[in-house]
This record gives structure tokens, C-alpha cells and sequence, in this order.
């Protein structure tokens, strides 16, 4: 008999929520990441690149091979060794030029693998379109392997996207709208909360002794800065401050795993739950009609349905008042249920107005 197993996001502490370190659940408003994007070359492929078909990896070559003084026709050019690629990197908060980071490159055109290969100088650009970085480096597929030949391949994990393992230099500071000279600084949440905005200004003002936070709203809690010459070390502090954190009753659902994940906080009022299947089987087979011989009647053919109904019976249970998420469980699991059953019977009882939860589906 199939189970029913939950994951419960369930931490054991002595008070009621969840206590988190503020830098955990927060960001300091301004300190942000850059995405960088760029088109190159992969190079050195074992006859798993680009083929005729995709042209614009046959121009950037001879693009490339232009800019070193030598001329190709274009249509002279037959190499699989080839593939054009399109190479993403993000960028920390407070990155300098020179520090290295890992660059992403996914093949564009239909190259069957990137094992092997070597991506070229490829400039890298934020949104602004200005280049603040440049990759270069051999690739890295991770476990993954292509090979076949004219009637049949084989692959394992996805060979057209590989990482440059620090492959990326920064060659410009990017604009970071951060400054360490500011009267006051903005905390937000990950996840916005009234309670845990409460809570965090709470604990900032108790850990100082005076009231210089403010929760602004669900998102944001505003910080009077008083220590402007050591601002570092006043955020470090204020960041491994343990502050209790508050979460919405949410069930999170996976159809197509039968994943269910359920707070600790979610409730069930009072409801009567019954569940079963239903298999209906419905057979046609031709039946020929013949006339008797000599006769002036025809040939026949009328078919013969057959339905054949089965209902799994299933007993009706009922959830008390004071039922949590666990006895619901405890009972689907008595009469046989499967995941997929909790997830039919969840969405039901939210439709019903039983279930005091936020379903999301992924």
C-alpha cells in the first residue's frame, strides 16, 4: 500500500515562529547583483558544432578572421568544429576589477555538444550596454557526454551548456547605487511580513538601546545610521541579529511530481471527506449481419457496445474542529491514499473554504 509522505517546514525552537538571522531573510536596499550577457565563439569542438545551417556563427568567424588580416569567402568556409554562444555571468555586490567569476555558455545555434570546446574573448555587457567584463576559458559540461554518428546517438545530461570555471574578469566597477556616507539605510525583506518587519525593527532598537528603526512597510524597515565612520561593522552587527520570522499558512503543490508541501501553520475546519475513483471501460466490436443465401438482403455491420462500470469504495471520514494538516494525513494514509488523492482532496477543501491556506501550484 502506497504512503502519503509530507515535507513539514518545521524548525524546533522554543518560541512559537522562526528565528533567523536578519541578513538571512533580508538585503540591504541598493547592495544588488549585475547580470552580464555576451555573444562569442566556442572553438575546438570534436565535429559536434554548428553546421551549414546556422549562419551566424560562419560570419562571426570570418568577422573574427577579418580583424587578423585574413579574408575568407564566407561560403568556402565547412567546419563542425564551431559554435556560436550566448555567455551569462552575474556579478556580486561591491565586485572589483580583476576579481574572476564563473561565466555560463549555452549554445544558439545546433550544435550537438560543447565538450572539448573553448570559448574565445567574449566581451561582456550589463543593460547600459557597456562592457564591464570579458570571458575567456576552456568549458566545462559537468558529467555530461555526446556521441553518435549518421544512424543513432547517444547523450547524457545536457552537453550544450557548459560553465567557464572562473572565466570572467572584471574590467570595470559597476555603477553600485551604494553609499557607505548615508544618514540611514533600508532593510527588505525577502519575503514581506508585517510581523517579521515588526519583529526585525524590534530587535534592532532592543540590541541598542534607542529607537532607530522603523518598520515602513511589509517590505521595508528603515535604520538611522550612528556609527557613519564603521558603517561595515554597524551592518555586520545589525545583520546577525536572531529575530522571530512570521509565514503565511501556504501548501505548495508539484503536479507533475506529486510534491506536496505543507506549512506548519496550515488549518482544516470542520468537513466530511469522501474520495474515490470512478473506472468507466466502454468496448465496441463489430458484429456482421449476413443475409441467408439466395436472398436479395445485405451484408451488415452494427456494432456491439459493452460498459463496464467499477467504483472504488472508499469510506466517508471526518475531520474534527481542531484537525491540523497531520490528522488529515493520518487519515489518507488509513484508507490507502495517494499523493496525487492529497492533492485532489487540498484543492477541494480550498474551493469548500476548509482549508485557511495560500495553495501555490509549481
Amino acid at each position: 500500500m502506497r504512503r502519503i509522505f509530507l515535507i513539514f517546514l518545521v524548525l524546533i525552537l522554543s518560541s512559537p515562529l522562526y528565528a533567523m538571522r536578519i541578513k538571512d531573510i533580508s538585503q540591504i536596499y541598493g547592495v544588488r547583483s549585475y547580470r552580464l550577457i555576451g555573444y562569442g565563439l566556442v572553438v575546438g569542438l570534436p565535429g559536434t558544432g554548428d553546421k551549414e545551417q546556422t549562419v551566424f556563427s560562419i560570419q562571426s568567424l570570418t568577422n573574427m578572421l577579418q580583424r587578423y588580416g585574413i579574408n575568407v569567402d564566407p561560403k568556402s568556409i565547412r567546419i563542425r568544429n564551431v559554435a556560436a554562444v550566448m555567455v551569462t555571468a552575474e556579478v556580486p555586490p561591491f565586485a572589483k576589477p580583476g576579481m574572476r567569476l564563473d561565466a555560463i555558455v549555452s549554445s544558439i545555434g545546433d550544435a550537438k555538444s560543447l565538450q572539448g570546446g573553448v570559448l574565445l574573448l567574449t566581451p561582456l555587457r550589463a543593460v547600459d550596454g557597456k562592457v564591464y567584463a570579458i570571458a575567456q576559458g576552456p568549458i566545462s559540461i559537468g558529467g555530461g557526454f555526446f556521441a553518435g554518428g549518421k544512424g543513432a546517438s547517444v547523450s547524457k545530461n545536457i552537453t550544450t551548456t557548459g560553465r567557464v570555471v572562473n572565466g570572467v574578469i572584471i574590467e570595470r566597477k559597476l555603477p553600485f547605487d551604494f553609499s557607505l556616507n548615508r544618514n540611514s539605510i533600508s532593510i527588505v525583506l525577502n519575503s514581506p511580513d508585517f510581523n517579521t518587519a515588526d519583529n526585525i525593527a524590534k530587535a534592532i532598537n532592543r540590541y541598542l538601546g534607542i529607537n532607530i528603526a522603523k518598520a515602513v512597510d511589509p517590505a521595508t524597515v528603515k535604520v538611522n545610521v550612528i556609527e557613519k565612520n564603521d558603517i561595515v561593522d554597524f551592518l555586520a552587527k545589525i545583520g546577525d541579529l536572531d529575530v522571530s520570522v512570521d509565514t503565511k499558512a501556504k501548501v505548495v503543490i508539484n503536479e507533475r511530481t506529486g510534491t506536496v508541501v505543507i506549512g506548519k501553520d496550515v488549518r482544516i475546519s470542520t468537513v466530511a471527506i469522501a474520495h474515490g475513483g470512478l473506472s468507466i471501460v466502454i468496448k465496441e466490436t463489430p458484429k456482421v449481419s449476413q443475409p441467408l443465401p439466395f436472398s436479395t438482403g445485405e451484408t451488415i455491420v452494427t456494432p456491439e457496445t459493452k460498459i463496464q462500470i467499477t467504483e472504488e469504495k472508499k469510506p466517508l471520514f471526518l475531520v474534527p474542529k481542531t484537525a491540523t494538516i497531520s490528522d488529515l494525513v493520518k487519515a489518507l494514509n488509513a484508507i490507502g491514499g495517494t499523493p496525487r488523492d492529497l492533492i485532489a482532496i487540498l484543492e477541494a477543501l480550498k474551493e469548500a473554504g476548509a482549508l485557511h491556506a495560500e495553495i501555490e501550484v509549481i
